[in-house]
């Protein structure tokens, strides 16, 4: 990039007429193929699910689901959050994941979750930089990927003061 040259990045919410996008994507970023139930909770999650837009290029999203806990408590599980390759390590990546985290604050979301590829060092790199902590190791976990196991990440937020 061109020095001095702003370069804008922002987050769209995820709708039934820009679904395609995040499914675009998806094929692109991740070795699985996500059912319809993945993109309806996607959807239910409202502004917990972004996509990432580099200069107007979509180039990443973060696409959670909202659970609820025993007792009434909601949590969030981020089902995904992928940048494309060329434009890894602008931001955009932490931009997705503040504005969920953001929202868990706001809106007294105590934990967030996730799931990670046991051999993924720069994905848990990059949680571990936001306070996530390996709280499990999953055993074939997945099914058609290598290896099978997966590490359970988890975060609890303390709430902003009102």
């Amino acid at each position: 990039m061109g020095a001095g040259r702003q370069v804008s990045i922002s987050l769209d919410g995820v709708r039934d007429k820009n679904v395609m996008q995040l499914t675009k994507l998806n094929v692109a970023l991740f070795p699985v193929r996500y059912n319809e139930k993945y993109y309806a909770d996607a959807l239910a999650s409202g502004d917990f699910t972004k996509l990432a837009y580099y200069s107007d290029i979509c180039v990443g999203a973060i696409a959670c689901r909202l659970e609820k806990k025993e007792g009434g408590a909601v949590r969030v599980y981020i089902m995904t959050l992928g940048v494309l390759a060329p434009y890894r390590r602008l931001g955009i990546g932490t931009k997705l994941l503040n504005h969920v985290l953001d929202l868990c604050s706001k809106q007294n979301i105590s934990e967030i979750y996730l799931h990670v590829q046991t051999n993924n060092e720069d994905a848990l790199n990059f949680y571990k930089k936001f306070g996530f902590e390996i709280t499990d190791t999953i055993q074939n976990y997945y099914t058609n990927i290598t290896p099978p196991d997966c590490y359970l990440l988890t975060k609890l937020i303390t709430q902003t003061k009102k």
